[in-house]
């Protein structure tokens, strides 16, 4: 069954309180950020807390997951071993497949096949998108726009309703789709306005992102607002399922239901969401 991903909290490694605090929040996964949330003179001590940061949120419900410094960085290979230990790993600045390899090869040293999450990022990484995505026999479980960097070394803006983003947040969520992955939207960095941040998710739901990751606690309930199904897309799921499942309708490929013509496609569609909210209620 495939849960919901609707949201994705970064976790500082470095700060004890927010790992505590994260694990009564209901994200659906949380990731232990030993990157950019981390200085570089705290990044030994960071790394020591991911046993207990992983402890901690056994009991979560969630998906524990590790963001690692790059393999190429001086911290990468610690990181790596550490985070082995998790249910996924988080890996920044995704720009080949060789960086799939590398750190799948890694992982397998250390005795762990756990799945992978590529961050893109950059330019390079949109450019080498296809070949990313169809990595095969790394793990690879989805991809996560990392919109900051991404607006940084595009120089772009992310206002106007992110109008210079749009078209590469496209591109990730149609590689995702066309290999059976996740994907995530990047972070919305104005904690403190829920409006803001609702413009931004549904934009995000509305091309086609399973959810998006967070930078604060209080954006938790938020996503999941704007990224679950909603009772009135639940409701008309169920519909569907009982509608061909009524024997007049027994083979037929296409079904009049609600002033709609209804195909099996979307027998299929209901389905799968029915089954993922089932899933994540459970």
């Amino acid at each position: 069954m495939r849960r919901l991903i609707r949201s994705a909290l970064f976790v500082p490694a470095s700060k004890p309180r927010a790992i505590e605090k994260a694990a009564h929040v209901g994200a659906d996964l949380l990731i232990l950020d030993l990157e950019d949330a981390v200085g570089p003179d705290e990044k030994p001590a960071a790394r020591d807390s991911v046993d207990d940061a992983l402890l901690t949120w056994q009991s979560s419900g969630a998906i524990r997951a590790v963001r690692i410094n790059a393999l190429d960085t001086e911290w990468g290979a610690a990181d790596i071993r550490a985070a082995a230990r998790a249910d996924a790993i988080i890996l920044p600045k995704v720009e080949q497949v060789g960086d799939l390899h590398a750190a799948r090869s890694a992982l397998s040293s250390h005795g762990s096949s756990i799945p992978i999450w590529a961050m893109i990022e950059t330019p390079l990484a949109l450019m080498a998108l296809n070949a990313i995505s169809g990595a095969v026999g790394t793990g690879l479980a989805g991809l996560i726009a990392g919109t900051n960097d991404l607006c940084k070394a595009l120089r772009c803006s992310s206002e106007q309703e992110r109008i210079a983003l749009v078209p590469h947040l496209v591109h990730l969520v149609c590689a995702a789709r066309a290999r059976g992955l996740y994907v995530l939207d990047g972070v919305y960095n104005q904690f403190r306005d829920p409006k803001g941040f609702r413009a931004e998710a549904e934009q995000g739901r509305a091309l086609g992102f399973d959810g998006k990751t967070l930078i604060h606690p209080g954006q938790v309930d938020l996503a999941h607002l704007y990224f679950g199904p909603t009772s009135s897309e639940l409701e008309a799921a169920a519909r569907i399922v009982a509608a061909f499942a009524d024997p007049e309708n027994a083979g037929k490929g296409v079904i009049s239901l609600d002033g709609n013509m209804v195909e099996r496609l979307h027998l299929d569609a209901a389905r799968a969401l029915l089954s993922t909210a089932s899933g994540n209620d459970s």
